[in-house]
Formats: C-alpha cells, sequence, structure tokens
C-alpha cells in the first residue's frame, strides 16, 4: 500500500481518479435532475406525453451547470468532492484555508471548461494545475479523519 505524507501536494495519478469519479457523479446528478424534469412534465399531463427531442443541447447545459454547481459546493464546504473523499484529497487555498464560495465557483467554472488544464500537474515542480496557479489553490493528500485513541485513565 502506498501511502503519502498529508498536506504533500496530490499528484497526477491522484487528481485524475479523483477528477474521474467527481465527472461520474455529476453525471448521475445530471441523469437524476434531467429524469425529475421529465417525470414532472408526465405527471402534469401523462395523456399528452411524449418523451422530449433533440435533447443534446439542453443536456449538454445542464451537465455543465450540474457539474459547476456540484464543485463549486464541495469545494466551498469541504474542500472536495467524492472524489476527494475517497482518495483522500483536498482542494485548499495557498494558506491550507477554504476557498470560499467565490474562487470555488471559479476553479470549478475552469476546471469544467478546460479540463486539460489538469495535465500541467505532471510537470509542475510543485504539482499544481494551471487552474490552481490562476487561483493560488492546491490539492493536498488530506487522509481521513481518524480519531486517535486515548489511554485509559489510571485508577
Amino acid at each position: 500500500m502506498i501511502t503519502h505524507a498529508l498536506g504533500t501536494p496530490a499528484g497526477i495519478v491522484t487528481r485524475l481518479l479523483a477528477a474521474l469519479i467527481d465527472a461520474v457523479v455529476a453525471a448521475a446528478l445530471t441523469g437524476a435532475v434531467l429524469g425529475a424534469a421529465v417525470a414532472a412534465v408526465f405527471v402534469v399531463n401523462p395523456v399528452s406525453f411524449r418523451w422530449p427531442q433533440e435533447l443534446a443541447a439542453q443536456t449538454s447545459l445542464l451537465a455543465f451547470v450540474v457539474a459547476i454547481a456540484y464543485l463549486t459546493v464541495g469545494w466551498a464546504t469541504g474542500g472536495r468532492g467524492v472524489g476527494g473523499a475517497v482518495l483522500g484529497v483536498r482542494v485548499v487555498s495557498r494558506g491550507g484555508g477554504r476557498l470560499g464560495w467565490a474562487r470555488s465557483a471559479c476553479r470549478a467554472v475552469l476546471c469544467v471548461l478546460f479540463p486539460l488544464g489538469l495535465l500541467w500537474v505532471a510537470v509542475s515542480a510543485r504539482r499544481r494545475s494551471v487552474q490552481d496557479l490562476l487561483l493560488r489553490s492546491a490539492v493536498l493528500y488530506d487522509g481521513p479523519q481518524i480519531p486517535v485513541p486515548t489511554a485509559p485513565a489510571a485508577r
């Protein structure tokens, strides 16, 4: 088992896997929102219901919005999405704190619109993506928060 020191920058493989997991979660959320919208149309008018045609453009736009919202909320509140939680990494500001809502939203937009910026991690000495460089953020190994057992009290 490979372990990484907490607080060290995450590498390209870890970050790609986290991004892949987050993309799957965002796609599932997009499907759920789309399914709920179609179901609502059916409930309102079941007699004349027809499956919506030519949804490609609407679904693509919805997928972008859902992915940006998902990443923004994850990074602004806990510093990670599901992918980061699974792989034990967290997005932090240069000082080690949370990014905040505005920087999380900007980072999410950059990551969704320019995902190839992540590949800069492979050549960066500090393991930072283009998005990290622009927004002064970092992705660090954080790991799960495991409580430390205490010794029983002496009698």
